[in-house]
């Protein structure tokens, strides 16, 4: 937990609807506990109205937060909202993308240069090229391929762009706990930055052998987002997994908060960070 901040950033943490492979009740709550207990942040949540319900009184306003929290895969969101939304971008907003709002919004373009890539949803060649990283270098591969991703494992996390705040004096690896690798997603991929990947090789089902972005960053007008693909809870799940009690994902989350909000990060790598040997779970 990090010090006591008189003034907290200001965090919206959006949710509502998920797909029937995840479960937003339990995602949203340990997000909320999380971010609430570690003491730089202040957070806010909005429900939105259930599958097939009337959004349209769904108005947040979006300039009372420094960063929104976007923990939603669901109906669309009304055109006067989503105008409103990418105007806070623009405009120097921070967004932080987290798990399965990678497949919110396949048809927003907007959202999706936000995101930078996305699964799922009918997303397809059409929709950008799969971001790689190969030889120390991103590569975009417009060759075909849709979303998928292997049975949960653990998996080595590798920093790509050690100098990036939100990456800074990170292990250049460590371990996460049990989780699903999200691989082959696509987009527009505007003005991305691959933070971290990870690789599945071949031999494992569904496995690309590719490195496989799993953090990035992406400006969006004067806006910072942060996208983290990690944090899986299927929609079985009743309590908070392993996945988001992981270090790495509670520490990345931080930093990408502070970052999106500010464009900066001050607080310390903690000293139960994970190496490369074993993940570690609070």
């Amino acid at each position: 937990m990090t010090e006591f901040m008189e003034n907290k950033i200001k965090v919206a943490l959006v949710t509502g609807q998920s797909n029937q492979w995840h479960n937003w009740k339990v995602s949203s709550e340990a997000l909320k506990l999380a971010v609430n207990g570690d003491g730089m942040f202040e957070l806010d949540t909005f429900v939105t109205p259930a599958e097939g319900e009337d959004f349209a009184g769904f108005e947040p306003t979006w300039n009372d937060y420094d960063v929104i929290l976007l923990d939603y895969e669901g109906d669309s969101w009304p055109e006067a909202t989503k105008a409103a939304f990418e105007q806070y971008m623009q405009d120097g907003g921070g967004l932080v993308s987290y798990h399965a709002t990678d497949n919110a919004f396949p048809d927003w373009v907007a959202f999706n240069e936000m995101i930078g890539v996305g699964g799922w949803g009918g997303r397809n060649e059409a929709s950008g090229p799969k971001v790689r990283w190969r030889k120390g270098a991103v590569v975009f591969d417009d060759g075909p391929g849709e979303a998928m991703h292997p049975d949960p494992f653990e998996y080595l996390l590798e920093t790509r762009t050690p100098d990036h705040p939100i990456m800074r004096d990170l292990p250049e690896a460590w371990l996460h706990a049990i989780d699903e690798q999200y691989s082959q997603l696509r987009g527009p991929a505007k003005n991305l930055t691959v933070l971290a990947t990870t690789m599945a090789g071949p031999e494992i089902e569904n496995g690309t052998g590719e490195n496989e972005p799993m953090l990035m960053s992406i400006e969006y007008g004067k806006g910072r987002i942060f996208h983290t693909t990690l944090g899986h809870v299927g929609a079985a799940d009743t309590e908070t997994p392993l996945a988001m009690k992981c270090v790495g994902f509670l520490e990345t989350l931080f930093r990408g908060l502070e970052w999106a909000a500010t464009g900066e990060v001050t607080r310390p790598v903690p000293d139960d960070f994970p190496g490369a040997d074993m993940p570690v779970v609070r």
